[in-house]
Parts: structure tokens; C-alpha cells; sequence
């Protein structure tokens, strides 16, 4: 048996893993990181090329390693002080090269690899008798079962993307995450769909060798970052989050309300303008109300009447909500774990366990955009992968030995 099994490979589940070797008595023989990908970090770094992201918009101090200052000493190493790039009013940010560079070098030291059970998870079970209770069973298509004393799900948003109605079975339209998008198949013309920050990097990087057409539904927003940094600081999530009931709606309206959704970076914003400048980028404002394909050319017809002709169409649309994920809803059903309002899990907000319907923590803990209800606007991003697992270790730690009571 296991003492704790990770769900996911991505950034969360990376970090958590040091921070349990580090922190805890958990040996690396009782620990996996359980990820459907060839190597840890895959589906973040395939995301990044999709929409040819260049850098990361979080610091330098965020990032995989459990030293702050770790990526700096790591550029400054290999003279590549130069990839810690300038932020207007905020502290210097990587390339998303040297975050990934980093990231390697991380796993290679910890070999973190040798943790990394290839495998999807595709149902976790309660396991309780008299020997052990509980533990958990992850049940995997292989039918190579694993049981674990502890489980955290670390699963981002699970490949589930956003797609508007009027996209639905018309060719030539595509998610920008989607396996079968390829930024460099040659075309004439695309246009893009979104105004985040997804939809400007891709919009900005095509410019460099097609005509490009932005569109987003309202006026592009900017913002440096995700939330208002005082979100780091846990102490602001007790005070603005934790005052309302887990898993009430009334949390989940603060935590919209604070994340900047939908934003893009000045930088990005710059670039946009700067392309625009040479005629390389439309920037166009509106809904779509249909879209059809005339001559091999997607047409989209907005609703205030106007027409868009493309040789394809590329969505950067976001995700659909994590809290109302097929898997979330089966293990909470399958363990007897509670959820509010739209599904949200109704967490410990000191531990990050998900409460059972008796009302009791279980052993299955939360961290990524899963525990955004109770770890704040920023629990999808690296800096909420640091603020869950300070919380998490602490509560996953191998039963003690039995004390030995002499005769």
C-alpha cells in the first residue's frame, strides 16, 4: 500500500511530490504521481506550444522548485540572467524556456520520473476493512489497481474545453488545445476567437506569417496578472473567502469577482497594437451567431450582421468548469464526499480534505483549480500550488509507530 497517491503530473502534482519527500516521513517507495502523459509536466508544455506561448506570466519566485530563488540561481548559472524578463510594475517573469529548462532540471534531481506511474486513473474507491481504514483504490484501465493511505487530486481543468454552440460540427474549426491543432500547418488566413491572454499569444505569434483577425465578444481587458497579489497571502483568503460557508455560492461569486478573468498582460496587449500597426492583425469586437464553410473557407456571421471569412477558425475560448467534471462527480459519489454549489467540493479550508457527507475530513485531499472554492482565485496557478501543499503536508504524514508499553 501506498501512503499517498497523486492524481496528475502537471506543475500541482510536481511540486507536491518535493514537498512531501522533503517535509514529510513519506519515502519515495510509498509515494506515486499518477499521469496519463510520457513525461511530467507534458500537458502543460503541449498547451504552451499550441498557442506558441513565449512566456510565463507569473515571477521568477514561482515556479516548480521548492527554493524560491531557485530559477534565479539557475539562470544566473547558465548566464541566462537575460531570460528573467521585465514586467512594467511587477517583479521580473521567465521565459517560458527557462521555466521549463528549470523544471527538467527539478525532476532530474529529485528524479521525479521514477515516481511517474504512466497510467490514467479512471475511478477512486473507498477501501476500508478491518486492517485498513480509510485508504483508497484507484482503479486504472490496465486494471493495474493502486491503494493509498492518502490520494490528492491535482487533475487542472481535465482537458475539458469550452466550445460555443454555433462551433458544433463545422469544419476548419478547431480548440486551440486540441490534439489535431497545429500552429504551423500553413494558411492564409485565421481567425482567432477569445480575448484572454490564450487568444493573444496565439493572435500575436501567427501574425509573423499569416493575416490574423482577432475576435472576442467585448472589449479586450489588462491585466498583469491573474488576481490582486494580496490573494498570495492566505491570511487575505480567510478573511474574504472563509467568512462565507464552504462550497456556498456566495464564495464562489467572490472568487469570480476576483480572478481577472479573461485579461491579457500589457506586453501582450503591445504586441497586439504593434501588429495591428503593420496590418498584420484586425482586432474585431462582437458575438457569433453562426458559422458555416462556403468555398472551403469557414464563414462566420456575427450578430450585429457582419461576416468573417477564414481559411480556419481557432478557438482560445477557455475551459468548462472543473467543479462540474464527470470524474469530480464520480469519485465524490463513489466516496461519499460532499459538494455545493455547482459542484463545488466542500473542503477542510486548513487541510484541503474533502469532507465526507458525514461531515468528517476524509484522506483525499485537493489542490489546482479544483480548490479554487477554498485556496482562492490563485489555486490554478503556480503560486497555489505552494499555498496548497503548505497545507496539505502537513496532514499527509504515515501512520507513527505504536508506542511500546512495557511489561
Amino acid at each position: 500500500m501506498l501512503e499517498c497517491a497523486i492524481v496528475g503530473g502537471g506543475i500541482h502534482g510536481t511540486y507536491l511530490a518535493q514537498r512531501l519527500l522533503e517535509e514529510t516521513a513519506v519515502e519515495r517507495s510509498d509515494l506515486r504521481i499518477v499521469d496519463p502523459h510520457e513525461r511530467l509536466l507534458e500537458s502543460f508544455r503541449r498547451k504552451a506550444r499550441a498557442c506558441e506561448m513565449s512566456s510565463m506570466r507569473s515571477t521568477f519566485v514561482h515556479h516548480v522548485g521548492t527554493e524560491p530563488f531557485g530559477l534565479e540561481e539557475f539562470a544566473e548559472a547558465r548566464d541566462r540572467g537575460d531570460e528573467l524578463l521585465p514586467t512594467q510594475e511587477y517583479p521580473r517573469r521567465p521565459s517560458l524556456s527557462l521555466f521549463l529548462d528549470h523544471a527538467d532540471h527539478v525532476i532530474g534531481r529529485y528524479d521525479l520520473e521514477s515516481l511517474h506511474h504512466r497510467t490514467s486513473v479512471e475511478s477512486i474507491q473507498p477501501r476500508a476493512n478491518d486492517e485498513v481504514d480509510g485508504s483508497f483504490v484507484l482503479e486504472t484501465p490496465d486494471g493495474d489497481s493502486l491503494v493509498a493511505r492518502a490520494v490528492v487530486v491535482a487533475i487542472g481543468h481535465g482537458g475539458r474545453y469550452r466550445r460555443p454552440a454555433w462551433a458544433d460540427g463545422v469544419d476548419g474549426i478547431s480548440h486551440v488545445w486540441d490534439d489535431a491543432f497545429d500552429p504551423n500547418t500553413a494558411v492564409d488566413e485565421t481567425t482567432v476567437v477569445g480575448g484572454g491572454i490564450t487568444a493573444a499569444q496565439l493572435a500575436t505569434t501567427l501574425t509573423e506569417r499569416e493575416s490574423v483577425t482577432l475576435l472576442s465578444r467585448t472589449e479586450l481587458e489588462t491585466e498583469t496578472v491573474e488576481a490582486d497579489p494580496l490573494w498570495i497571502n492566505w491570511n487575505h483568503v480567510e478573511r474574504q473567502l472563509h467568512r462565507h460557508p464552504p462550497g456556498s455560492r456566495r464564495r464562489l461569486d467572490v472568487l469570480y469577482s476576483a480572478q481577472n478573468r479573461g485579461t491579457i498582460p500589457p506586453r501582450l496587449v503591445s504586441a497586439l497594437e504593434s501588429a495591428a500597426d503593420r496590418d498584420a492583425l484586425s482586432i474585431r469586437q462582437g458575438a457569433v451567431r453562426s458559422a458555416r464553410v462556403v468555398d472551403g473557407r469557414v464563414r462566420l456571421l456575427l450578430e450585429t450582421g457582419g461576416c468573417l471569412p477564414a481559411d480556419r477558425v481557432v478557438l482560445a475560448t477557455g475551459f468548462e468548469s472543473v467543479f462540474e467534471h464527470p470524474f469530480v462527480g464520480h469519485v465524490a459519489d463513489a466516496c461519499g464526499l460532499e459538494r455545493g454549489y455547482r459542484g463545488m467540493p466542500i473542503l477542510e479550508d486548513e487541510t484541503l480534505a474533502w469532507r465526507r457527507t458525514t461531515g468528517d475530513a476524509s484522506r483525499l485531499f485537493v489542490t489546482g483549480a479544483l480548490a479554487a472554492g477554498t485556496a482562492g482565485p490563485l489555486a490554478g496557478t503556480v503560486i497555489g500550488a505552494r499555498r496548497a501543499a503548505d497545507r496539505i503536508c502537513d496532514s499527509i504524514k504515515p501512520p507513527s509507530e505504536s508506542p511500546v508499553i512495557a511489561d
